[in-house]
């Protein structure tokens, strides 16, 4: 394992404002882009799966089918398999993995697919190799992640600059590549992948509701979570300097004419027969 693989870590981890955003997210949400591409029958992994709503999204899309939802946090995947037996579903089951070095055969699945994962990991080209390889020939690799340099908001305040700054400097100390969605498709072609197509889509916070959400779990993530803890321990903020952006956010989250949205990049990739 390379050096990188080693010492990448999950830059949110899985404190209670991180859970909150990623159990909002479904297939409709985060993978509108692989969806027309689903038939009922098909076999699916779902690489760093969390709480598993896309995962179980997933299953409920290929009845016929299978989908296998993996994460390299055992933890998390206690609250997977309840989401799933919460919802009746039969046709899914989950594991711990690592995406650098699957536990497949290979031409195992029809789809693999990962949201917001590459961002994370040590090196983003083997695991793009690896999800390659348990890929059917004809079969699809499904990837999406965001670009934090991308994002943007309004109004201007000022905190939100320095929380871009200083969020880019911890998921980089880590091993990660917070950028990685203008990146993808450089990645797929280093991995030997060549029939790529490219999209992009938004997640958009505005209304007062969406505001106040999206600000409030930003602003405890930055104060109580994982992410808080690394840019102490790591020297990239002091405490005061956490309280400042938390702040920054609860501010944004109070202006009326509020905006803030999340670019994605996607590339849904077919493996060559």
């Amino acid at each position: 394992m390379s050096k990188a693989q080693e010492t990448a870590v999950y830059t949110h981890g899985h404190h209670e404002s991180v859970l909150r955003s990623h159990t909002w997210r479904t297939a409709a949400n985060s993978a509108a882009y692989l969806l027309g591409s689903l038939k009922p029958h098909m076999r699916i992994l779902d690489i760093g799966c969390g709480p598993g709503t896309i995962t179980a999204d997933l299953a409920a899309l290929v009845p016929n089918g299978h989908v296998t939802g993996v994460d390299r946090a055992p933890g998390i995947l206690d609250r997977a398999r309840a989401t799933a037996a919460g919802r009746g579903l039969a046709n899914v089951d989950f594991a711990v993995a690592d995406v650098h070095a699957l536990d497949h055969p290979d031409d195992t699945f029809c789809v693999v697919h990962a949201h917001q994962v590459l961002q994370h990991v040590g090196d983003p080209v083997q695991a793009l190799r690896e999800m390659r390889r348990v890929t059917k020939p004809g079969g699809f690799i499904a990837v999406r992640d965001a670009d934090y340099a991308a994002m943007t908001w309004y109004p201007a305040v000022p905190g939100l600059d320095d929380w871009l700054d200083l969020y880019e400097r911890v998921a980089r100390a880590g091993g990660g590549e917070p950028d990685a969605g203008r990146r993808l498709t450089a990645w797929a072609r280093a991995a030997g992948l060549r029939d790529v197509t490219a999209t992009s889509s938004t997640w958009t916070f505005s209304t007062p509701e969406e505001r106040a959400w999206w600000s409030g779990l930003w602003a405890e993530r930055t104060l109580a979570s994982d992410y808080a803890e690394r840019a102490t321990r790591g020297g990239h903020a002091s405490e005061e300097r956490l309280r400042a952006v938390s702040g920054a956010w609860r501010e944004w989250g109070r202006q009326e004419d509020g905006w803030f949205a999340v670019l994605h990049a996607e590339i849904l990739c077919r493996k060559e027969g």
